[in-house]
């Protein structure tokens, strides 16, 4: 694919959260890695940008870092996705609140998954205390999207990992879970598991980007292209913007310059998202 910019495509990995909460993740972001964010936070500017890159909808994605702040995050998410005709909004719930309620009460407001940073949560994947938010996940047949690797800065973090990821697509076969940044940094290892267990999906963002050996040891090429194709489906595009240190186009400018089929890469940019969130 030669395109310039997108066409249509959805952006599963986008975070839209209040100006104190970006500013204080940015900042824990700057103080560890150094890292500079150039991009704008609110929901307007975000999608401006966006929609200049080809991005036709985004997946919304907020995560509490605390216990008690969840219930208003998620009910922020929804009400600025309800101003939107790109917005589609995931919640989230820390592992010390009274999880089933505050799922619950996402769900039925219109939360389409939920998100959980792992390592920053300080939950993972088979914590016992987030089963009430699984099980209503498939009561409702929402996906889950996980921080479940150890990039970039989390090598040492007890919550992530590729054998907390496999255990939850084992308990909840029915559940569709992702594992974000293709799983960096054991990224075989999670694209093995995805070719074990068919509920499991990867997206690109950061590790997919040409810009992504600039901040972490870490390089695209590794991936071979017979990976998207074999996995054609369940590898789904993301950015992590406004997130990110570096511009937008960076994020799938490689991603275009690969020798994919037509299927691979329409399921890529949309197909994938679409049967993540149970549209096909």
């Amino acid at each position: 694919m030669t395109d310039e910019t997108l066409s249509g495509a959805t952006d599963v990995h986008v975070h839209l959260m209040p100006d104190r909460l970006m500013a204080a993740i940015r900042g824990a972001l700057n103080e560890d890695a150094g890292w500079e964010f150039p991009h704008p936070t609110d929901r307007e500017a975000i999608e401006a940008e966006l929609r200049e890159n080809g991005v036709e909808r985004y997946c919304a994605l907020p995560y509490a870092h605390k216990p008690d702040i969840a219930a208003d995050l998620n009910e922020w998410v929804l009400d600025r996705a309800s101003e939107s005709d790109m917005c589609v909004p995931f919640a989230t719930v820390h592992g010390d609140d009274d999880v089933r309620p505050i799922v619950r009460e996402a769900f039925e407001a219109g939360a389409r998954g939920l998100k959980f940073q792992c390592p920053v949560q300080g939950v993972g994947p088979d914590d016992p205390r987030l089963d009430p938010a699984f099980e209503l996940a498939a009561e409702y047949d929402r996906p889950i999207l996980f921080h479940a690797g150890t990039a970039p800065m989390f090598r040492d973090s007890p919550h992530v990992g590729v054998e907390s990821f496999r255990s939850f697509l084992q308990s909840y076969p029915e559940v569709r879970a992702c594992a974000a940044h293709m799983g960096a940094f054991e990224t075989a290892a999670f694209i093995e598991t995805a070719r074990n267990h068919d509920n499991a999906f990867l997206d690109t963002c950061f590790a997919m980007s040409t810009a992504v050996g600039n901040y972490m040891d870490f390089d695209p090429s590794d991936i071979d292209d017979s990976v998207f194709e074999e996995l054609s489906g369940r590898v789904m595009y993301g950015s992590d913007y406004p997130n990110i240190p570096h511009p937008y186009r960076a994020e799938y400018e490689g991603l275009l310059q690969r020798d994919l089929s037509d299927e691979a890469f329409e399921a890529l940019f949309s197909g994938a998202a679409e049967r993540f969130l149970g549209e096909r």
